[in-house]
């Protein structure tokens, strides 16, 4: 039976034994009565794409930053002519968006000249402004790593005394306020390019559809393919140290091993000269290139190469092995560039006029120049300072466990970040004392009714979007990157859930494929990926190149055309189709489908 509407925030029931779910977070993420008014003003859609699981009250952080920094980007800093931002809601401990427009066409005119001026000098002094962004994030992320959490002494160490250094309880206690001012500068300038860089894709875009109304999204995103960009390089020191492996003449010794005992190798590889190079080699790449977490980098328990070696070495092992068979493990990247090239032409000969064509160039080379960064950010932010922060967490997770003033140190994780800033004052302040932490049972039994509520919540479905649905989804940005078409928001308000063999989605990257499914729910089940299959899975991280290199295609439930699985499958050559909604919970592993990333279809070909 169709909807009229999707239910509005507060109508959205709690799952029987989660009562109680909202204290866990900030008041001003939830629904209440005083904010009802803006939420059934918005369409919200569950956002999949950063937060596809429940969120643990402390991992709440990341979300919390990125919130302000892109609202304060899109509405006070360049002012984008019609939008305001991104209003946050948790529901069920989901989290929700609601893209704040702005509605009335004089406001809009009046905002157009703070955007052409304020974008205009970013796109001209471009290179410049993003060298020295570099820069300062690379700062930002060495502050971070000089910070750190020490257990506290019994007596404070004479040389502090007679030096007159602040007392280990400051520092200890304004270490973790330091800790979460780095998270909230980074994401501050994660933004500070985003949004025009988007911006800028998108007016060619728009350029394009206007003087081609039969052109393709996918063949648009064609033409800015082949971006060589940093967020790929961990992966290709992967590549390197495969193919310089294999001219050692170590391929033996690595598939020998089994996967699970990969790390246990470098420990033996150091018995001939061959093996002394290479692990030098390996060395050599760790810092910062395995500071790369095998999730979005979002999640306390993501766990970043450096922290786990098996994971990179698990893909080492994997293009050793395409090596022994005579298979390159090389990007296509000249090949992708070729092709953009070819499909550029093409299209700009059917312009009318020089100035068409003139114009046409000018938008096309600016989409090139700003549009690496849209990759690019997510390796400095999420993957090398996150990795560098959640280390720093568990780290104080297990200072406190020790201490005895939590159970285990993965409690520190269901405290939210500012219940744990006071936390962390009893705990300081009582030391200072010499007295027991005052808290401890209190947060003993809320920790635990927490972990009761989060095993509920991660069994709820979350309900796609909420609100009144648009006539038309119109924002390019929920098309683009969440993959909420109109289509798509019809076929969720007549309740249709999947199934049937076959599923539609956005042509993400081109060509046709048939093979062995490979159903993987999340970045744990990675490992379990084989050579020569079909990925389907929920939504890709941009971590999963490695594991993109050896699939033969991929299939999403979740994205858009400039979702990071449609962005990395057209980088790597990959044949996709992102936004099925239903691939996850209509394939099976091992079946066999045909993945058409031409026409954004996938079927199932075996029962």
């Amino acid at each position: 039976m169709s909807r009229e509407r999707f239910p509005y925030p507060w109508e959205v029931p709690t799952p029987h034994g989660a009562e109680g779910w909202e204290e866990m977070y900030p008041y001003y993420l939830i629904s209440r009565p005083e904010t009802h008014e803006v939420e059934r003003k918005l369409f919200w859609i569950a956002d999949k794409i950063h937060n596809p699981y429940v969120c643990v009250p402390f991992d709440i952080l990341p979300h919390e930053a990125w919130g302000v920094a892109i609202s304060q980007y899109t509405n006070r800093t360049f002012v984008i002519p019609g939008a305001r931002g991104i209003e946050r809601r948790l529901i069920n401990g989901y989290l929700y968006l609601g893209f704040v427009p702005v509605e009335d066409p004089q406001e809009i005119e009046q905002r157009v000249a703070y955007f052409q001026r304020r974008a205009g000098y970013y796109y001209e002094h471009w290179n410049q402004l993003y060298e020295q962004w570099k820069r300062e994030l690379e700062g930002i992320i060495h502050e971070m790593e000089q910070l750190s959490f020490q257990p506290l002494p019994e007596f404070e160490p004479e040389e502090d005394v007679f030096t007159r250094k602040l007392g280990r309880s400051h520092h200890f206690y304004h270490t973790y306020r330091a800790l979460i001012d780095r998270v909230f500068q980074l994401y501050q300038r994660h933004f500070e390019f985003l949004n025009i860089g988007y911006a800028a894709y998108l007016t060619f875009f728009s350029f394009c559809k206007q003087a081609f109304p039969e052109i393709s999204d996918q063949t648009i995103a064609r033409m800015v393919a082949g971006i060589d960009v940093i967020l790929f390089r961990p992966d290709d020191e992967l590549r390197k140290l495969a193919t310089k492996a294999h001219q050692l003449g170590l391929s033996q010794r690595f598939l020998a091993t089994p996967i699970d005992q990969l790390d246990q190798l470098l420990t033996t590889l150091g018995d001939t000269p061959e093996g002394r190079e290479w692990l030098a080699a390996f060395e050599a790449a760790k810092n910062p290139w395995f500071y790369y977490s095998s999730g979005s980098g979002l999640y306390h328990d993501h766990i970043s190469w450096i922290d786990d070696l098996r994971l990179p070495l698990a893909t080492i092992r994997d293009y050793i092995k395409q090596l022994t068979t005579g298979q390159s493990v090389e990007r296509p990247l000249e090949q992708l560039r070729a092709e953009r090239e070819r499909i550029a032409d093409e299209y700009r000969q059917l312009l009318p006029s020089d100035a068409e064509r003139q114009q046409f160039d000018q938008l096309l080379q600016l989409a090139r120049t700003v549009f690496p960064f849209v990759e690019e950010h997510n390796f400095y932010v999420e993957h090398w300072s996150g990795t560098i922060f959640w280390r720093h967490m568990r780290q104080l997770g297990r200072i406190l466990a020790d201490a005895g003033a939590i159970d285990q140190p993965g409690d520190v994780f269901y405290f939210n970040p500012y219940e744990l800033e006071r936390f962390l004052f009893d705990f300081t302040s009582a030391w200072a004392t010499g007295i027991p932490v005052r808290g401890r049972q209190e947060w003993k039994d809320r920790i635990a009714r927490r972990k009761e509520i989060i095993a509920v919540l991660r069994e709820w479905t979350p309900v796609p979007c909420l609100g009144d649905a648009p006539e038309t989804v119109s924002d390019p940005f929920a098309i683009m990157l969440w993959g909420v078409t109109t289509d798509r928001v019809r076929e969720w308000l007549r309740g249709e859930v999947g199934g049937g063999a076959v599923l539609t989605g956005v042509a993400a990257a081109p060509g046709i494929i048939e093979g062995p499914a490979r159903v993987v729910r999340d970045e744990s089940e990675l490992p379990m990926v084989e050579i020569g299959e079909i990925l389907v899975c929920p939504i890709t991280a941009p971590s999963w190149g490695p594991t993109l290199a050896k699939v033969k295609g991929v299939v999403t439930d979740i994205g858009g055309m400039m979702s990071h699985a449609a962005i990395i499958c057209r980088e790597y050559g990959v044949p996709a189709v992102v936004g099925t909604a239903y691939a996850t919970t209509t394939i099976r592993t091992g079946q066999r489908i045909r993945v058409d990333g031409n026409r954004g279809v996938v079927e199932v070909l075996e029962a």
